[in-house]
């Protein structure tokens, strides 16, 4: 009898244990050094998103530099991939064979997050893969780059802008993106209106302006959405991340990282994603770029 009870007690214990529901993995890559000290610090950017995902439960999340990762199995088991970096004819995921290798994992259901230049692809090359991925792009001579404070204070329900409070914070916010016709299946998350002022530039680069941008006088544009694909996965655009020290502000800070969680398909929490940001944690990691 004893040993019957002992049998039970280890089955119990190990066999008959509760199992934790399988962990995610989040792919963060960043792009190679580019620009200015403060600007586009691409690395130190995803160290921080990484350490403020830290405590999310059931999240793994791995984090490669300079670019494209050298390591082939870097997307193996991942939910959702993450790219900050540089873009245009440059952007990592239309190099070589990698849009193949991208588009395979889109096939399997795997979130992808781009931010800032990386939203920037090429209209032949790249443009209606990010459509599908992430339902838009930034096009050349069709949307534009200027500096300037959007004000954001509505936003919609969505499990992204859970926890984000209204703000307004000066970036190279991106607009007239180059989106789905009809905008099927997108949801705007970050809307604004932007002046005439704004809409004439001077646009970081080109600085224009272009009439198509300022015959849009009074309209709306969208500087962050969401998609979810019908192959299960989720995508999202995020054009601001321009200026590092940007990211020590919440809210901005806030909806990318739930952007992040969300992908991955891990339930945001009501308050959305919590973290806290320190000067030195700004200060961190900070790419060698001279003065």
């Amino acid at each position: 009898m004893k040993q019957s009870l002992l049998l039970l007690t280890i089955l119990l214990s190990v066999g008959l244990a509760p199992v934790s529901a399988a962990e995610k993995k989040l792919v963060i890559i960043a792009g190679k050094p580019s620009h200015g000290p403060g600007d586009h610090e691409f690395n130190a950017g995803c160290l921080l998103l990484k350490k403020c995902l830290a405590d999310v439960q059931g999240l793994k999340v791995v984090a490669y530099d300079n670019g494209w990762p050298s390591d082939p199995a870097a997307f193996d088991g991942a939910d959702a991939i993450f790219l900050y970096s540089d873009g245009g004819g440059g952007n990592p995921l239309i190099q070589a064979d990698h849009t193949q290798i991208i588009g395979e994992l889109m096939k399997k259901g795997v979130g992808l997050g781009l931010a800032h230049y990386a939203v920037e692809t090429l209209k032949e090359k790249g443009g209606p893969e990010f459509q599908q991925w992430i339902g838009g792009y930034y096009e050349h001579l069709y949307s534009c780059n200027p500096m300037w404070s959007p004000e954001y204070s509505n936003f919609p329900t969505h499990a992204v802008t859970r926890g984000v409070k209204p703000f307004s914070i000066r970036d190279e916010w991106y607009m007239h993106m180059r989106f789905r016709p009809e905008m099927k299946g997108i949801t705007p998350l970050l809307v604004a209106k932007p002046s005439d002022a704004v809409r004439k530039g001077p646009y970081v680069y080109p600085a224009g302006p272009y009439e198509h941008i300022v015959a849009g006088h009074g309209q709306d544009e969208i500087m962050m959405w969401a998609v979810e694909r019908p192959d299960g996965g989720r995508g999202f655009g995020f054009t601001g991340g321009h200026t590092h020290t940007n990211w020590g502000n919440e809210s901005f800070r806030k909806i990318v990282l739930n952007a992040m969680v969300w992908s991955c398909k891990i339930e945001v929490p009501a308050g959305g994603i919590e973290s806290s940001v320190t000067a030195e944690d700004l200060k961190a990691n900070l790419d060698k770029k001279g003065k």
